[in-house]
């Protein structure tokens, strides 16, 4: 028997998805996007090949989440020089960079390894209903 390992797609071979994050849970999003990401999601995943689709949230400032996560979650980021750790309220967040709290929470999903970067390039992120990747013609997913 062999075994059969996927050849790497090319740019113009890659799968392009619309997800409306309109009222949807952020953990739940997050871990289907990151599945679309890897490719964990298709017939012929390979861990080392790069063959997963391109991803387009749109509406992601209207993300969901749970509990009282809105004012107590922090996102922490440190200036690397004494005293310099900067906190911010998911809540603040939402109003001062809503983007970055989805891509947060998906890229702290994908695996640690030289795939990340190109994953993380192929995740756009949209405030709004409208996009500029029209001419891709992304098809629509419910996730």
């Amino acid at each position: 028997m062999k075994t059969l390992v996927a050849k790497q797609l090319r740019g113009n071979e890659r799968k392009w998805f619309v997800v409306d994050a309109t009222g949807k849970n952020l953990r739940r999003l997050a871990t289907q996007a990151a599945r679309i990401l890897t490719g964990r999601d298709s017939v012929d995943f390979t861990p080392q090949i790069h063959n997963g689709a391109n991803l387009i949230i749109i509406n992601a400032e209207k993300i969901a989440v749970t509990g009282t996560k809105e004012s107590v979650k922090m996102y922490r980021s440190h200036s690397q020089y004494m005293g310099g750790l900067k906190e911010t309220v998911l809540g603040k967040m939402r109003d001062k960079n809503p983007t970055h709290i989805l891509r947060h929470a998906i890229e702290g999903m994908l695996p640690k390894n030289r795939l990340r970067n190109g994953m993380s390039l192929r995740l756009k992120l949209v405030v709004g209903s409208d996009h500029e990747f029209a001419a891709q013609k992304p098809e629509s997913i419910i996730l």
